[in-house]
């Protein structure tokens, strides 16, 4: 699990953080790897920003115990903890210069000033700013900013590095660039990153693994592809991507059998009524009752003839969408992508 003689980055056993009648975190117990990019993901109010609140030690927890790389937490206050944070508004002094930004932690220290200044330039160049560094936070993009943050966060050489929404505020395409920068600049620094968000995209594509909140427990925890393609639960299925729950009637007229499944819209194949349906795979007839064009996807909503509506995905190879409103259509997928609501295929 650990790069460190066995011992996880942290560790929560059993931990509970309530706030009156309100339980933030329920009894979360899970461990995370040296070296781990990992991620909490849900949404607000889950719990995900508690537990990195709780590492912390911007706050306390009312039972329980967490661990940092074996040693317990409680009494130590956030100063002595071998971590440090990265917010989602960055926080920096917009009277200072870039590199005095990042060696501001140094400086309060007590570090020379030589040596607060080769470390602030060495993590500018490990982020890519090395140019910006007398500018003034006003001067730079949203993504600079972040960077800086970043540069701030790690010139102090935390062991665990922890990221609450960092990307929130910038725009989509930044956004995408950025997790990209992120992911390849914790491989280079080799840390553990404990990554807070809420958006599914973004922890399925920079996790190593991560875990599913929903009010205030872990409902699932592995990593992207195992909780992507196999869903612990009706939640999960729903929130991290999109999903088709069928459950009852429904499920019994299409797998034989009445327990519920989930089934991703990418897996279904639309095709005319009349098309054969292969060996191995379920099939369904309806009717498009919407298309919504999405650039590289079209997606469809398909009202079955046997009373539920299915969403499914196609990939847009030719201009147009490919199936009109109102067209009869038959949906056609393998058996083997049913996920049962416990991970067992169907």
């Amino acid at each position: 699990m650990s790069r460190d003689n066995g011992i996880s980055a942290v560790a929560f056993e059993g931990v509970r953080r309530h706030f009156g009648e309100v339980r933030a975190v329920d009894g979360v117990s899970f461990e995370i790897a040296d070296g781990e990019f990992f991620s909490m993901l849900g949404p607000s109010g889950s719990g995900k920003t508690t537990c990195l609140r709780l590492i912390a030690g911007f706050d306390r927890p009312n039972a329980g115990r967490i661990l940092i790389f074996g040693a317990a937490t409680e009494g130590v206050p956030p100063y002595e903890r071998d971590v440090n944070t990265v917010f989602q508004d960055y926080a920096l002094f917009p009277h200072m210069t870039v590199e005095d930004n990042v060696a501001y932690g140094l400086m309060v220290k007590g570090v020379a000033r030589a040596e607060r200044r080769r470390r602030a330039r060495e993590m500018l160049a490990m982020v890519r700013l090395a140019d910006v560094a007398a500018r003034r936070p006003a001067q730079l993009s949203g993504g600079q900013r972040q960077r800086v943050a970043l540069a701030r966060a790690l010139v102090n050489r935390p062991r665990v590095l922890l990221l609450d929404e960092p990307l929130g505020a910038l725009d989509l395409k930044l956004r995408e660039e950025m997790q990209v920068e992120l992911k390849a600049i914790q491989r280079r620094v080799g840390i553990t990153f404990v990554y807070v968000t809420h958006d599914q995209a973004e922890a399925l594509a920079m996790s190593d693994r991560l875990a599913v909140f929903n009010h205030g427990r872990i409902e699932q925890i592995g990593p992207p592809v195992e909780v992507y393609e196999h869903p612990a639960s009706a939640f999960v299925a729903g929130f991290v991507g999109i999903s088709n729950l069928i459950e009852g009637e429904a499920a019994r007229a299409l797998a034989g059998e009445a327990a519920a499944f989930s089934i991703r819209p990418e897996k279904i194949r639309m095709a005319a009524p009349e098309t054969a349906v292969p060996d191995g795979c379920l099939s369904a007839t309806g009717r498009v009752c919407d298309v919504t064009y999405q650039g590289a996807l079209t997606r469809y909503a398909v009202a079955l003839d046997l009373g539920i509506t299915l969403t499914v995905s196609e990939q847009n190879r030719e201009p147009g969408a490919l199936f009109a409103p109102e067209r009869a259509v038959r949906l056609i997928w393998s058996r083997a992508h049913n996920q049962a609501i416990g991970g067992a295929a169907s």
